[in-house]
């Protein structure tokens, strides 16, 4: 057992949030203005019942390509700010992205008697959303080789 010494204040514990408040400030900014890109997109593109989600498709292939060419810019080109890649990586893109809607459009879909729809839709965004970052990776190294 430790006795207080009584010329030095008692010691005070690290808060968990000490340091990290800036980083959530930018992930929620950034996630804010993400998803409100996203469900401007929704508006201007809506999905009709029982049809292709296209709009959460295209927004979600659009993100992963933009994820592939930010974190190649960040991570090899350019020494980003510490809070670059939290507001617009996790932020922006996470809040812009919607895998969460791609699941519950696909269990709609199923639900609705559309298994193919659905099951249409879940293979082609994963694999349209893999395409998007290896290409825009794949791309921007090259344009960047240049």
């Amino acid at each position: 057992m430790t006795v207080p010494h009584p010329d030095r204040p008692p010691a005070r514990s690290a808060s968990p949030w000490q340091g990290q408040g800036p980083v959530v400030a930018m992930v929620a900014l950034g996630g804010g203005i993400g998803a409100t890109a996203r469900y401007g997109a929704a508006l201007l593109w809506p999905t009709q019942t029982g049809g292709f989600p296209w709009t959460t498709f295209w927004v979600n292939v659009v993100g992963c390509a933009v994820i592939g060419v930010f974190m190649v810019v960040i991570t090899e080109v350019w020494a980003a700010h510490r809070l670059v890649r939290p507001f617009f990586g996790t932020g922006v893109l996470g809040g812009f992205t919607t895998f969460s809607t791609y699941a519950v459009d696909i269990q709609r879909l199923i639900d609705a008697g559309h298994v193919g729809t659905g099951l249409a839709y879940l293979a082609a965004t994963l694999f349209a959303a893999l395409a998007a970052v290896w290409l825009a990776v794949t791309a921007t190294r090259r344009a960047l080789a240049r």
